[in-house]
């Protein structure tokens, strides 16, 4: 029991320095509703590897950068 004690406290700081940390995809749908049916355009885009707070606020920037061409037309963008 002695010996076991030493190597759990080592696990669980190791535990607690790991990030969480791995890849993701972002993926956001422009619909163009001024046409009948409405135009859905797909883009994926590659966020690399981070944690899913970044990766959401990246994400969420995406919105930002992409412009829409007229009014009818929504963007919405997720993980």
């Amino acid at each position: 029991m002695k010996k076991l004690l030493p190597i759990a406290m080592i696990a669980v700081v190791g535990m607690l320095f790991t990030s969480c940390k791995k890849d993701y995809t972002c993926t956001c749908t422009m619909t163009d509703n001024s046409v009948t049916p409405a135009n859905v355009t797909t883009e994926t885009f590659s966020l690399g590897k981070q944690t899913k707070s970044n990766a959401t606020s990246a994400c969420n920037a995406e919105v930002g950068s992409m412009t829409s061409g007229g009014v009818g037309i929504t963007i919405a963008c997720h993980l």
